[in-house]
């Protein structure tokens, strides 16, 4: 296809707006340095008219949080009828939600932490602390609580003892209406991501996340200077071998297209679990998946000109 026109779609309402624009502003930069003629724009009132009137080649959607990652703008591009880069709607629907795609991928063979998902009202109808209760003689301690749907680390939280679960929960329903709840492993935190080529996925080199509070959270991402990047991440080639097939596996068993990164645990015994996978990867200056790119000795000005060169029409 020519790339005579491409819009790259970042901002929207979402909780992660912020990062998104920055996202944006990095891929169309990096576009622009291979003088492909880009426009920047937000997720807002005016785009559908925009789009209407001035009918682009292709999109590069970087939007993060609910509109970016649910399907629901990628849906309607395809009303549309332009092209853009990512997985379609239904895959998006499935990978955002994450006790969905948790349980999808465990039947594809991945192993994923014991977990529970409850909504809001669950905890007032059957009684917060009845149900805590529950949770923790069930799953045990440590946990892991976060949104069902979200990221950037927003409203997660590690329970190391009792008495803090009902702060975590307080947290995390302040940005979304249902919690997941699930068994913490403790380990090496990895981020695989992949990049498809000629519809074929392939894992890029992972990335190890060194915090110093072991907390991968919104400063530790973003704003921390902190936090120590390792990649190839410090894994024996047997763990880095089975992070790379969990990545695939969850790309193909998720329905993914042409990108997304995939969170995983490498526990010390070299086991790997599945967290989560992410379908707009973060594209700032401190994100994993141009990390991964860099390691990989690739540009990420031309991975995603390579991205929209191969796109399909919805």
């Amino acid at each position: 296809m020519e790339l005579g026109h491409v819009v790259v779609l970042a901002g929207g309402l979402s909780h992660e707006r912020e990062v998104s624009l920055r996202s944006g502003r990095r891929v169309a930069d990096a576009l622009r340095s291979l003088d492909v003629p880009v426009e920047l724009r937000d997720a807002d009132a005016t785009l559908l008219d925009s789009l209407a009137r001035d009918t682009p080649d292709a999109v590069f959607p970087v939007l993060h949080g609910a509109a970016g990652e649910d399907g629901s703008v990628r849906g309607v591009l395809e009303l549309l009828g332009i092209p853009y880069v990512g997985a379609r709607p239904d895959a998006c629907r499935v990978a955002w939600d994450k006790p969905t795609a948790k349980a999808v991928v465990r039947r594809a063979g991945l192993n994923t932490p014991a977990s529970i998902a409850l909504p809001r009202e669950t905890f007032h109808d059957l009684g917060a602390a009845s149900v805590m209760d529950r949770i923790l003689a069930h799953l045990g301690l440590p946990l892991f609580v976060k949104p069902t749907r979200g990221g950037s680390a927003l409203g997660t939280s590690v329970i190391r003892e009792a008495a803090d679960l009902p702060a975590a929960m307080v947290a995390c329903f302040g940005y979304g209406d249902a919690a997941l709840i699930e068994r913490h492993i403790e380990g090496t935190e990895v981020a695989v991501s992949v990049i498809e080529r000629d519809g074929e996925p392939h894992a890029l080199p992972a990335v190890e996340i060194v915090t110093p509070n072991g907390r991968y959270d919104y400063t530790a991402r973003y704003d921390s200077g902190d936090t120590e990047f390792v990649t190839p991440a410090r894994l024996d080639p047997e763990a880095a071998a089975r992070a790379t097939e969990a990545a695939v596996t969850a790309h193909r068993a998720l329905g993914l297209r042409d990108l997304s990164r995939t969170d995983l645990i490498v526990s010390p015994s070299g086991e790997v679990h599945f967290l989560e996978v992410n379908v707009a990867p973060g594209m700032t200056e401190t994100s994993l998946l141009p990390r991964a790119i860099a390691a990989a000795g690739l540009n990420l000005a031309d991975v995603c000109r390579d991205l929209l060169l191969q796109l399909r029409t919805p």
